[in-house]
């Protein structure tokens, strides 16, 4: 799914074939879930492959890696470069590039002084597709801000976004809304979450939540539009009740929710600022009509 036998991926400085790429089964990423990685989109637009929010994508990875005090030895522009590079051998416009910084041997539980960049490209549909969905509130809470770097995108963080998902599938539900330790409104499994209402957008604040780059660009697209956003911690209850509610994520991109715990949103969807933030978000990745604003 994920390779062929000539695509070509990034591992410690060179471009090789994906089936000849290595790595210990004493990594202590992969015995402890100690790593960190990113998720990027390309796109196809009028100016050639473009890469979504590359530069923050990337000042990312290497603030996640400061902030669990893994070695990184590349610069933004290196990975850019990188990046570029990769869709190029591989002959991509349209496609999903995850690069991960992983640890060496090691099983111990000190981080080890040294660092691997691997870096794939492959084509990969929206993280949850194109329809509107229908979710559930999730038994799993997102983790305590006091207990992890909840702000760093950290491999080892995802087990509960598993366990959420996994849960939400298991009852017929098509993905898992968490709440924070507090019991308020946190996002998806791997997603940030608006909520519309009379006009205006609603998204939980910076504090349990993962600091999305898509959730940061909507923002940017509403303001364009003089739609006001307004960053407030908020409960289940105010989610059932708004006239519509959406998750944006690089995976996901812009998706519309159709309904919560099998209450559906009243307000007829086209209608709604978020069905015009959904259409817009499309266009506006791919260039592909003029505008003043562009969110590549």
């Amino acid at each position: 799914m994920y390779y062929k036998p000539n695509s070509t991926v990034f591992l410690n400085g060179s471009f090789i074939k994906a089936q000849d790429a290595k790595f210990s089964l004493y990594s202590q990423t992969l015995h402890y879930g100690i790593g960190v990685f990113e998720g990027l989109r390309s796109y196809r637009t009028k100016d050639g492959a473009r890469i979504f929010k590359v530069k923050e994508h990337f000042e990312r990875l290497i603030n996640s890696a400061r902030l669990m005090n893994i070695p990184c030895d590349y610069t933004v522009d290196e990975l850019i470069q990188i990046a570029y590079l990769l869709l190029d051998r591989n002959d991509f416009e349209e496609a999903y590039l995850r690069p991960m910084l992983f640890l060496g041997e090691n099983l111990s539980l000190k981080i080890t002084g040294h660092s691997n960049l691997f870096i794939a490209a492959f084509p990969w549909g929206k993280l949850l597709g194109d329809k509107r969905l229908d979710l559930c509130i999730s038994s799993y809470v997102r983790p305590s801000a006091k207990a992890f770097h909840v702000e760093a995108k950290t491999n080892g963080h995802y087990v509960n976004s598993i366990l959420a998902s996994t849960e939400a599938t298991q009852l017929g539900y098509d993905e898992a809304i968490l709440l924070d330790p507090q019991g308020y409104v946190a996002g998806g499994s791997a997603t940030n979450v608006f909520f519309e209402k009379d006009g205006k957008f609603y998204t939980p604040p910076y504090g349990s939540i993962f600091p999305g780059i898509t959730r940061k660009a909507v923002m940017e697209m509403a303001a364009a539009r003089d739609i006001e956003v307004i960053e407030k911690s908020f409960t289940t209850e105010e989610l059932y009740k708004a006239d519509a509610a959406f998750f944006t994520g690089t995976a996901a991109e812009v998706v519309a929710i159709r309904s919560i715990n099998k209450v559906p949103y009243q307000k007829e969807y086209e209608r709604t600022l978020t069905y015009g933030i959904e259409k817009d978000f499309k266009n506006f990745v791919r260039n592909s009509y003029d505008s003043n604003y562009t969110i590549i």
